[in-house]
């Protein structure tokens, strides 16, 4: 008898062992994004690039299986996205937390990133601050001062002498004025007015007469992508306002149904932006053909930043042979260089946050169909927010 209760007693420590063996093959990734509500399409985009990397590289990693755990926040939910990654780390003993569309989002979850020591990559959410946050935080999509500063710096140095600026009444819209306004006015240019618009239902009529009134080389408008652009471009048309003189950050041209809308319209309109569809290169092409196989559509920014976010974890995991401790995993990101779609991409060793090329565009038609074509490269941009 006391043999047989020592065999069972071996089994069952060995089962245990086991278990916990298996328990540790596993990596666990929780994605906190806006899966419902105004913002679900871009959160659709972001999981599409998740899946599709994963689809391409397998979801084993150094050794250790992939798990992704998804949470919706249903919109710009900064407690709520505080609570899911609580749950996440003490319900569901997830490793990494991920995703973000937004954000309050990111901020929301980065307290607990911090406190728990927690790896978090930032795939969208464009707020400079957020990696201020959480020194566990990484970002693999953008932040608007790092296109705007230069954007306005290009500007100027590309004949534009006086802008006027137009942008929504909101962070990002501010952001976008304030960090456009200080790459030019540093340059050398002067801005010969400025108004924020409503960010909902916005009437362009007034804004862009009073535009054309003050006559300046360009006008740097931002507002959100969606709607608002065919509105804006029909606007402009209707006053004869030239789309050679408007200068814009991406979203103005960046939806293809949107851009069909516009149509001749948008012809001559000049942005700044990171990603599109059209970026040319090798990779760019494999990945936008794979992508619209799978979703029957064209990958945005969205997609992208969370292809690059995935493939932030899995080196970093290759790096730490395995282990998903935040200390690990943040230190392995650091300092990170990798071919993407858009073009060569790192992370700042200082900051967390990304560096990339920034692309000027030209709206053109291409075989009778209007889209983004790049004409202009910024290499290497940094965040300007983040220096001292």
């Amino acid at each position: 008898m006391r043999k047989s209760g020592f065999v069972l007693a071996a089994v069952a420590a060995t089962m245990m062992m086991s278990s916990a063996s298996q328990a540790q093959e596993t990596i666990k990734i929780g994605l906190i994004m806006a899966y419902s509500g105004q913002f679900a399409d871009t959160a659709t985009q972001m999981d599409n690039g998740v899946k599709l990397f994963m689809k391409k590289f397998g979801d084993t990693v150094a050794g250790k299986k992939i798990e992704i755990i998804r949470k919706d926040t249903g919109g710009p939910n900064p407690d709520v996205a505080k609570r899911l990654a609580q749950e996440l780390i003490v319900r569901d003993k997830v490793d990494v937390l991920a995703g973000f569309t937004l954000t309050p989002e990111a901020l929301g979850a980065a307290d607990v990133s911090a406190e728990a020591k927690k790896f978090m990559v930032v795939m969208n959410a464009a707020t400079s601050i957020i990696t201020e946050k959480s020194p566990y935080v990484a970002r693999t999509s953008l932040t608007i001062p790092q296109l705007e500063q230069p954007f306005g710096d290009w500007a100027f140095k590309n004949g534009i002498k006086k802008v006027y600026t137009m942008v929504a009444d909101y962070g990002p819209g501010i952001d976008a004025e304030t960090w456009f306004q200080k790459g030019f006015k540093a340059a050398g240019g002067e801005v010969v007015g400025a108004v924020r618009m409503a960010v909902a239902n916005p009437d362009f009529s007034a804004y862009v007469q009073k535009a054309k009134d003050v006559n300046p080389d360009a006008v740097f408008i931002f507002i959100p992508g969606g709607a608002q652009p065919p509105a804006m471009a029909k606007a402009m048309q209707e006053r004869n306002f030239p789309a050679s003189k408007v200068l814009a950050q991406g979203e103005v041209t960046m939806d293809d149904n949107a851009l069909k809308s516009m149509g001749d319209a948008a012809v001559g309109i000049r942005t700044v932006f990171h990603y599109a569809w059209e970026h040319k290169s090798a990779m760019n092409e494999e990945f936008v053909k794979a992508y619209n196989a799978d979703f029957k559509r064209n990958p945005d920014v969205f997609s992208v930043g969370a292809w690059d976010g995935m493939h932030l974890i899995y080196e970093a995991l290759k790096k730490t042979g395995g282990k998903a401790d935040g200390d690990s995993l943040i230190a392995a990101a650091k300092g990170m260089k990798w071919e993407s779609p858009r073009g060569p991409i790192s992370i700042d060793p200082e900051t967390r946050d990304i560096v990339q090329n920034v692309y000027i565009r030209k709206v053109e038609k291409v075989g009778g169909v209007v889209q983004n074509v790049e004409f202009d490269t910024i290499k290497d941009a940094k965040d300007p927010a983040h220096v001292k």
